[in-house]
């Protein structure tokens, strides 16, 4: 197979070692090309360029930011993807079953290329950026744009950081009086508001540690979309939520949640505009987004 084989060296678990050894592993069987990103969005312009040049499968060594370029970069073409753990939490490699250690996961790719283990999954998109496994609107955004903002802290300090920036972000934002998040279906009847609204395109939302944060259970790459939105961000609702979903439980039905599935077209508004960002990729703030769901939009590479 024509492989490219995209390195954000800048992510937490990616050292020169791995990227050797990886290389290596993957240019015994197949003929294979490695490029670097070198900036924000390189990754989708050097897996689009891979695909107009009909390479098989773009392969990513990186983090889940890296990996949503890249689908970006593909999406609606016969190049698949591939992924490798190369950030601080790698949710979508986990959610299809990869190990943390990139190198054990590089074993397990060639195994499933050598299958042909490819498959098509959906993607959502919020205003036309794809998204693999969420798209977070309000509070959770504003949480991911204070982690980007102290920038090379997020290679070492990781989970701490992130929940540092949770705990800041609520004491500043919590105790708005009016819910700024207000969810539409397709028909533009309203079907939640709140502070904070995730859209799912598959779940875990996210990993604490060794523990998945489920929201929604079940939910799989080639079902519509799923969102999740919390009326308060009062601790007396958001605590019991949270602590159902790091035990792996379910969140539909909760006081503190409200649930929707099986959206393929929905809406998000807010006055004033409301932050949002994409598999942990925080895309700016926003007055009004058009969340929609496309099947089989993407081939991926599953182990």
């Amino acid at each position: 197979m024509r492989v490219l084989l995209l390195v954000n060296s800048a992510a937490s678990s990616v050292t020169g070692r791995r990227r050797v050894v990886i290389h290596k592993a993957l240019s015994a069987d197949h003929d294979v090309k490695l490029a670097e990103t070198v900036r924000r969005g390189h990754a989708t312009r050097l897996a689009r360029s891979a695909a107009s040049d009909g390479a098989d499968v773009v392969v990513v060594l990186g983090g889940d930011g890296t990996l949503n370029e890249a689908a970006n970069g593909l999406a609606g073409t016969d190049t698949a993807l591939a992924a490798l753990p190369g950030g601080s939490t790698n949710v979508f490699a986990r959610i299809i079953g990869l190990p943390d250690d990139p190198v054990d996961a590089a074993g397990q790719l060639l195994d499933a290329l050598d299958r042909g283990a490819v498959t098509r999954i959906g993607l959502g998109a919020v205003d036309g950026r794809y998204f693999l496994f969420h798209c977070g609107i309000g509070f959770d955004a504003a949480v991911v744009e204070q982690v980007e903002s102290r920038g090379p802290l997020k290679r070492w300090a990781g989970h701490p950081l992130f929940i540092y920036a949770a705990i800041t972000t609520w004491l500043q934002r919590a105790h708005r009086h009016r819910p700024p998040v207000q969810v539409l279906d397709a028909d533009g009847a309203t079907l939640a508001e709140g502070l904070l609204a995730i859209v799912l395109n598959a779940n875990p939302y996210t990993y604490l540690g060794s523990r998945s944060f489920d929201l929604v259970p079940g939910l799989g790459l080639d079902e519509p979309l799923a969102v999740v939105t919390l009326p308060t961000l009062s601790p007396h609702r958001i605590l019991p939520v949270g602590l159902k979903a790091l035990r792996a439980g379910d969140v539909r039905g909760m006081p503190g949640a409200r649930v929707h599935e099986q959206l393929t077209d929905l809406t998000v508004t807010a006055d004033p505009p409301v932050a949002y960002q994409a598999d942990g990729d925080h895309l700016g703030a926003a007055p009004r987004l058009r969340i929609r769901w496309t099947p089989d939009a993407l081939r991926l590479v599953l182990p």
